[in-house]
């Protein structure tokens, strides 16, 4: 191997800095056929028949509908009300971050208790398996993601685990801990992927098979469904639940950017900078994910739109057997994808 491999990938690499760098677009659209195999690529990840173009008007008028919430509880956290300058501040407050390892896996904790406690009163059937919140392995954080789940032992000898990332947690943001716990762990991933294991009539393959579009739309559901179940400590969180709404909302505006309207590098960087609150490295990863896995980035918020489409088709098929006990959103809470085409 060292006296081959080695040098041919030392070759390639090279023959990718001094002569490829630079040269062509990074979306699949300057190939051959580039724009019908994204068109398939759209089809496959978001399983609905959107074009790309609608995807990027669609992904446009979410971060549009976003800036409302921006303003009302920029007003109420920060006394700020020009979305761009709440944005700035969520991004640059340093009192924003962890102080601590052991408080970051406490308001984790917290989250995941508060919401498994309110659960019964919102779903008919409940996982069987519980879950715990642990830190990511020390060997594995420094290259691990922010958090992540992992769905509980088949034969019930472990639980569902959701993992918070404690690496450098002084760098980390507070605002989002309770989105994710719940996305991750309680209702997200935990009751999703716990409930199928469940579902022992099903084949296998059906109970464990990620479809991409419904397993993290039903995670980005599950954070606007926890703002109707009242979960959120406080606005300070809830803003960081549309702080990620804007993440999701970008990727179909940034995604389709860049494969179907020829964007550059640059010009994806400048958008995330512009409508999201992540840092100068993730807005650089999340550039090199789009490129890197064309259409993939498009399944979350589609995936969302289909469920709240769902959603209400049953209530209006069901009328009065609709469950009417559940708290609606109040005014100015409502996502705007719920009146998205889907």
């Amino acid at each position: 191997m060292a006296g081959a491999v080695r040098p041919a990938l030392a070759r390639y690499r090279e023959f990718v800095a001094t002569e490829l760098a630079g040269h062509g677009r990074p979306g699949i659209c300057g190939l051959d056929d580039g724009d019908a195999h994204y068109a398939a690529l759209a089809r496959t990840h978001t399983t609905t028949d959107h074009s790309p173009g609608e995807l990027h008007r669609l992904g446009l008028d979410l971060l549009a509908g976003l800036e409302t919430e921006y303003a009302e509880l920029g007003r109420r956290v920060f006394g700020l009300t020009d979305p761009a300058a709440v944005r700035r501040r969520l991004r640059t407050d340093e009192t924003l971050r962890w102080r601590d390892a052991d408080e970051m896996l406490e308001a984790a904790r917290a989250a995941v208790a508060r919401a498994a406690a309110a659960a019964p009163a919102w779903f008919p059937r409940v996982p069987s398996a519980g879950c715990v919140v642990r830190p990511v392995p020390a060997a594995d954080a420094p290259v691990a993601a922010a958090a992540y789940y992992l769905p509980p032992a088949d034969d019930g000898s472990r639980p569902g685990v959701y993992y918070t990332n404690t690496h450098e947690v002084r760098e980390r943001d507070r605002f989002i801990a309770e989105t994710v716990a719940f996305h991750e762990a309680v209702p997200g991933h935990h009751f999703a992927e716990s409930l199928a294991q469940e579902l022992t009539g099903l084949p296998r393959l059906r109970r464990v098979a990620l479809i991409t579009a419904f397993h993290e739309g039903w995670a980005l559901y599950s954070e606007r469904l926890a703002d109707e179940m009242g979960l959120f400590s406080g606005d300070l969180m809830r803003l960081g639940m549309v702080a990620e709404d804007s993440v999701r909302a970008a990727r179909l505006v940034a995604d389709t950017g860049l494969h179907s309207r020829r964007w550059t590098r640059e010009q994806c960087v400048e958008f995330l900078r512009a409508h999201t609150v992540l840092s100068e490295a993730e807005v650089q990863s999340e550039r090199d994910r789009y490129i890197e896995c064309p259409g993939q980035a498009l399944a979350y918020t589609t995936g969302r739109l289909e469920i709240e489409r769902l959603r209400r088709f049953a209530s209006r098929a069901l009328g009065a057997a609709f469950p009417q006990g559940l708290p609606r959103r109040r005014a100015g809470q409502r996502s705007p994808a719920a009146e998205s085409p889907g």
